[in-house]
C-alpha cells in the first residue's frame, strides 16, 4: 500500500503533461489563417521618387592638359658689344618697346659717322661731275669737246648717283645698328631671369637668350582628346543629337582641386592625330588677369561639347544595370505599382546620369528604396529627399553617452545582487 501511494503523484504529473501536449497539437487552423492574413495586410513599402522633367543638358568631357604662355619671346642681341647696364627688374611686367639692356654703342656710333662721311663725299663728287657736265654740254655744241668725252662724263654721273644710294643705305644700316645698342622688349609680358649682367660681352644673334618674356594674359591650355572620342562627337553632330551652335566653353579645375573662376573658349583643334598617343591636341584660351595660371601647370579641363535637348537628369542611385549592361530605371506607374523600364544614357553630369531615351515627362522614378522593391509590387510614392550628411562628432558623442550609462547600470546590478545575497 505504501508503494501505491508513492507512485500516485508521479502518474498524475505524467497525465497532466500528456494533456498539455495534446492541446498544443490540436490548435485551431482558423487561427493560423488569420495570422497569415494579418501578415499579408502589412502597409505598402514607401519609396522616394523624383518626377522626370526634360531639359537641355550640357554634354561635357573632362580631359587633362597643361598651360602654356600665349606668347613667348626669347630676347637676343642684334648687335655685338658689352652690356653696360640692365634696365628692368627681373620677374617684373614689361611693356612692348620698353628698354631692357644698354649695350656699349661706341663702335656703332663710329660706324654711323663713317657712313655719313662717305655719303657726303659721294654727294660732293656728284656735284663736281654735274658742273663739269653742264660745261661740256656747251662745248660739245661748238665741237670744242668730243662727243665721246661728254658721254663718258654722263656715265660717271650715273655711277656717282648709284654710289650715293649705296651710301644712304649704309647710313641707315649704321643707324639701325646704333638703335640695337638699346635692347627693347618685343612684347608685353612677364620677364624671367636675366642670363647676363653688366660687363658681359654679347654677340649678334647668339644662341643664349638674354631674358625670356612671356605673355600670360590670356593664356593657353593644351588638352589631349582621344581620336575615338572626337569621332563619336562628330557623329553625334552629324546626326543632330547634340547642338553645338555656340562657341565651345571650357571650365578648368586646378591642381589643388579648386575650380578656375573664369570660363575659356576652345580656339584650336589639331588637324591630325598623333600616331604615338592616338590623341588630338585641343587648345583653349583663358583670361588670366591675376596671373593665377602659370605656364607648365597641370589642370583638368571640362569641355562643353554640346547641348543635348530634351534630356533627363536622374540621380545615379536610381539607375541599375543588368548583367548585359542595359541601364534600368524603376518607376511607379499610375496604379501605384513598380515598373522596370530600360533606358539609354549619354554620360554623367555631376551626381546624375544624362538619360536620353526611355523616360517620359512626368514619370515617377524611384530613387530611395529601390533595393526594397520589385516589379509589380504596390508601393507608396513620396517625394525624394536627399539625405543630409550626418554632422561630424555625433557618433562619438552618442558612444560617450552610451558608455557613460553602462557603468551606472553595472553599479545598480551589483547593488541589487549584493542586497539579494544579504
Amino acid at each position: 500500500m505504501m508503494s501505491a501511494k508513492l507512485w500516485a503523484p508521479a502518474l498524475t504529473a505524467c497525465a497532466l503533461a500528456t494533456s498539455l501536449a495534446l492541446v498544443g497539437c490540436s490548435k485551431d487552423p482558423k487561427d493560423a489563417q488569420q495570422g497569415g492574413a494579418a501578415a499579408q495586410k502589412m502597409p505598402p513599402t514607401e519609396v522616394g521618387v523624383i518626377v522626370a522633367q526634360p531639359q537641355s543638358v550640357e554634354q561635357t568631357v573632362e580631359l587633362s592638359g597643361r598651360t602654356s604662355a600665349y606668347q613667348v619671346s626669347e630676347v637676343r642681341p642684334q648687335t655685338s658689344g658689352v652690356i653696360l647696364k640692365r634696365l628692368f627688374t627681373e620677374g617684373s611686367f614689361v611693356r612692348e618697346g620698353q628698354p631692357l639692356y644698354e649695350i656699349d654703342s661706341s663702335t656703332n656710333r663710329a660706324n654711323l659717322d663713317s657712313a655719313k662721311a662717305a655719303l657726303v663725299r659721294q654727294q660732293a663728287n656728284l656735284n663736281a661731275l654735274q658742273v663739269k657736265a653742264n660745261r661740256y654740254r656747251q662745248l660739245v655744241g661748238i665741237n670744242a669737246v668730243s662727243k665721246q668725252e661728254y658721254d663718258d662724263l654722263l656715265a660717271q654721273i650715273k655711277l656717282a648717283e648709284a654710289d650715293i644710294a649705296a651710301s644712304n643705305a649704309a647710313v641707315k644700316n649704321a643707324q639701325i645698328d646704333l638703335g640695337y645698342s638699346t635692347v627693347r622688349s618685343p612684347i608685353s609680358g612677364q620677364s624671367g631671369r636675366s642670363s647676363v649682367t653688366a660687363g658681359a660681352l654679347v654677340t649678334a644673334s647668339q644662341a643664349n637668350a638674354l631674358v625670356t618674356i612671356q605673355q600670360l594674359d590670356p593664356i593657353y591650355v593644351d588638352i589631349n582628346q582621344s581620336s575615338a572620342e572626337l569621332l563619336r562627337l562628330r557623329q553625334q553632330l552629324a546626326q543632330g543629337s547634340i547642338d553645338r551652335s555656340n562657341n565651345t566653353k571650357v571650365r578648368l579645375k586646378l591642381e589643388d582641386g579648386s575650380t578656375y573662376p573664369i570660363e575659356g573658349n576652345l580656339a584650336f583643334s589639331d588637324a591630325s592625330v598623333n600616331p604615338e598617343t592616338g590623341s588630338v591636341t585641343l587648345r583653349a584660351v583663358f583670361s588670366n588677369p591675376n596671373h593665377l595660371l602659370l605656364p607648365g601647370m597641370f589642370a583638368n579641363a571640362q569641355i562643353v561639347q554640346g547641348v543635348i535637348p530634351n534630356a533627363y537628369l536622374i540621380p545615379q542611385a536610381a539607375i541599375t544595370r543588368t548583367p548585359t549592361g542595359q541601364a534600368m530605371a524603376m518607376l511607379v506607374n499610375a496604379k501605384g505599382a513598380v515598373e522596370a523600364r530600360p533606358i539609354t544614357t549619354a554620360g554623367v553630369q555631376g551626381q546624375n546620369w544624362i538619360v536620353t531615351q526611355g523616360l517620359n515627362t512626368g514619370d515617377k522614378v524611384i530613387v530611395d528604396g529601390i533595393a526594397k522593391v520589385k516589379p509589380e509590387q504596390q508601393v507608396v510614392a513620396k517625394p525624394y529627399q536627399p539625405q543630409a550628411a550626418a554632422p561630424q562628432g555625433a557618433t562619438p558623442a552618442t558612444q560617450q553617452k552610451t558608455g557613460g550609462a553602462q557603468p551606472a547600470q553595472q553599479d545598480k546590478a551589483t547593488e541589487q545582487k549584493a542586497t539579494s545575497n544579504a
